[in-house]
């Protein structure tokens, strides 16, 4: 009869109860090798067993991937409803995607992704007439990992110059063409890296990268003193010049970019983080040099514009949200700027189009615009659809109309065309994916922080979902770098909301939502706040009934891969499900791989101090790990990923392989021919969402209903 009582309990919970006795168990992990490696940090010796791993080409490490690869897709491919995820994922994803146009010389330009594409194509088109295909990065490559990754026109729109990245690598190359023919100029340019791509006049143009590193991979090695070179058309690349940075001025950071009449060069460099020297150079004046405007790396400063030899910068010296200033070229020092848009409660941001300076603030992470004259003089806010992201508003000084995109968590990306002399917007291209808004509800609430701190979230389900605390639950945030999370919608997101789920977002300390203070709250020996608003935000979703520990789920990428491995080595019984992707997980070792250095400003680094040391040691989530039960973990990553190399993911999942003592499954899933994000194919994209999600019901015990 204590049988036939469990069957009966199971018939009754139905297929999700039936799921969760049965769950899938992974094959054995493999048996990875451990090294006697120990450093010595002010005293203290710190052991890296798995450091061997770090060697991205060898040939052990190689087999380290495939092995575990085995295992993630064994037990993937046992998820009974996988397939029908991908097939309503690949539905929902195969709708025409556009971006919003810009003229360039006689030419407006557009790029279009049909449905499921793997890159997007760039068109062209002469007033009303046909669009042609300009750019197809689909024959840049067999396998569709071949990306377009940056573009760049001459003045009169002649001669463009466009880079592409190869399985996802940041390392370019640089080809020049004919727009009349598409004929290519000259020879291709190679290992360039975290460049802009800046013209002066149609003679050459002005690009950044590093040395090849002198020890390691290409995709590993050291990435560390940055050059703006200037190339001239039709001569070899060992003729360019060094115009900045180099062994002179050495910086591991610098962007050369001109202004719209290529009167002036500006030269930003930094050593990491979003402060910056500024300088500049006066084009107009044959043998001129290169003047400074800031001498230092307090504050961050960018030209957004001039008229003649009046800037426009852009600056949080002395106002942590911004403002903008004007100075005279000739005398540029900050002693001498004065106020055009003074800081606010807002964080600010510009763009300035038909002789318009658009003013872009940020009210709690949502979009407010402003639309203001070259003497600051406020013309009028500009009604967008509702609370969201707008972006765009950008464009050259002769335009009478420009674009903007806005989207929200609920609200599919649309263009609208902006008059800018009456501010009337209309739409320009509507997204036609399958979804109806008006069934779903995205809001805004506030939680404390464990120190009182209110912080923003953004919550968004499915009209009618009961609030029983039994909601599959995904929480995903960043927490770094002044980037803010802002409202932006997803199709892969629609698959978690028509099943009842819950999607939110918490705009945690680290970010940029509320400013330069908001960052540093969360940088250095302030990074546990980090980590502290994100559990709060865990635990408010509990409290709130949208859902319980076995219901939830905590998401990020990069930085915010940091966020999950340290929140899941401090509380490994906060949630269910953890999905850290291409994350910083050695937190004593990210500074010796490729830019690892210029994240130190946010960081700091174990060769700082004991201090720094012993604070970095304490919450890096691949020496914070210990025997303990942990949630069900898929880590993704990529084999190119020179950014955050995949040796941090692969030591973190090495060492949390070893230290799980409960039974949820720890899984890494290693992609090939990809590399940060950036790039990818809309294969890859769509392939790894539908194995998040189907990792993610299967170990909730949530039964996945295919929408029909």
């Amino acid at each position: 009869m204590k049988n036939l009582s469990i069957l009966l309990a199971l018939l009754a919970a139905g297929p999700a109860g039936a799921q969760t006795m049965a769950a899938i168990k992974p094959l054995p992990y493999p048996n990875t090798r451990k090294v006697d490696t120990i450093t010595t940090y002010f005293g203290t010796k710190v052991a890296d067993p798995y450091r061997w791993l770090e060697n991205d080409q060898a040939a052990d490490t190689k087999a380290w991937v495939q092995e575990e690869n085995k295992v993630t897709q064994d037990y993937l491919s046992k998820i009974p409803y996988r397939e029908a995820i991908r097939q309503r994922l690949t539905k929902l994803w195969n709708y025409e995607k556009y971006t919003a146009p810009q003229k360039e010389g006689k030419y407006t330009y557009f790029s279009k992704n049909t449905g499921l594409q793997s890159q997007y194509v760039m068109y062209r088109q002469l007033g009303t007439g046909a669009p042609e295909v300009f750019l197809d990065p689909n024959t840049f490559s067999k396998d569709g990992t071949t990306s377009l990754a940056g573009l760049s026109f001459t003045k009169d729109g002649s001669l463009a110059a466009y880079s592409i990245s190869e399985g996802g690598s940041d390392w370019r190359k640089v080809i020049v063409l004919r727009t009349d023919t598409k004929a290519i100029v000259g020879d291709t340019l190679k290992n360039v890296k975290f460049s802009g791509l800046a013209w002066k006049g149609n003679e050459g143009f002005y690009y950044s990268s590093y040395d090849k590193p002198k020890s390691g991979s290409m995709l590993a090695g050291q990435n560390q003193l940055h050059r703006l070179m200037y190339h001239k058309l039709s001569t070899p690349q060992s003729a360019d010049v060094l115009v900045f940075g180099g062994e002179k001025t050495p910086r591991s950071s610098i962007r050369g970019y001109l202004t719209e009449d290529q009167r002036f060069l500006i030269i930003s460099a930094s050593n990491g983080g979003n402060r910056n020297e500024l300088y500049l150079q006066d084009l107009s004046k044959p043998g001129s040099g290169i003047v400074t405007v800031v001498d230092n790396m307090n504050s961050s400063n960018q030209v957004v514009d001039n008229v003649g030899s009046k800037l426009y910068i852009i600056t949080n010296l002395n106002a942590p949200n911004n403002r903008v200033i004007t100075v005279d070229a000739a005398t540029p020092k900050s002693a001498n700027w004065k106020d055009l848009i003074p800081e606010t409660k807002n964080v600010l941001e510009v763009n300035t189009v038909g002789g318009k300076i658009f003013a872009h603030y940020l009210k709690d992470a949502t979009s407010l615009v402003e639309q203001y004259d070259m003497t600051g003089k406020k013309e009028r806010s500009i009604a967008l659809p509702g609370l969201g992201t707008a972006g765009g508003f950008n464009g050259k000084r002769e335009e009478k109309e420009t674009y903007y995109t806005f989207t929200s968590y609920i609200y599919p990306p649309t263009i609208f065309k902006y008059d800018i002399a009456t501010g009337k917007s209309t739409v320009f291209k509507k997204a036609g994916v399958q979804f109806d808004p008006t069934k779903f509800e995205s809001k805004q609430v506030f939680y404390n922080s464990k120190d009182g701190t209110r912080i923003p979230m953004i919550i968004t389900y499915k009209k009618g979902v009961v609030m029983n605390g039994k909601n599959p639950t995904y929480l995903y945030a960043y927490g770094g770098f002044n980037i803010s999370q802002t409202p932006g919608f997803n199709p892969a997101n629609i698959v978690l909301l028509e099943n009842g789920g819950v999607y939110a977002v918490p705009n945690i300390r680290g970010g940029g939502e509320y400013g330069e203070k908001w960052h540093l709250a969360g940088t250095k020996l302030q990074k546990q706040n980090v980590f502290d608003d994100f559990i709060a935000a865990a635990e408010y979703l509990k409290t709130n009934k949208y859902t319980d520990t076995d219901h939830l789920a905590i998401a990020g990428g990069s930085n915010g891969g940091l966020l999950v491995g340290a929140v899941m080595a401090q509380r490994p019984d906060l949630v269910k499900v953890a999905f850290p992707a291409v994350g910083v997980m050695d937190m004593l070792r990210y500074n010796k791989f490729t830019i690892g250095a210029v994240w130190a400003p946010d960081y700091g680094t174990a060769q700082d101090s004991p201090e720094m040391f012993n604070y970095l040691y304490k919450y890096s989530p691949y020496h914070a790990l210990k025997p303990a039960s942990y949630p069900a973990t898929l880590i993704t990553t990529a084999d190119h990923d020179d950014r955050v190399v995949p040796a941090h993911s692969f030591k973190f999942a090495s060492r949390l392989q070893e230290d799980q003592r409960g039974p949820a499954p720890v899984l890494i899933r290693i992609e090939t021919k990809a590399g940060h994000g950036a790039g990818r194919s809309t294969a890859q994209v769509i392939s790894e969402q539908v194995d998040k999600w189907a990792f993610m019901f299967e170990n909730m015990g949530v039964n996945y209903k295919p929408v029909m």
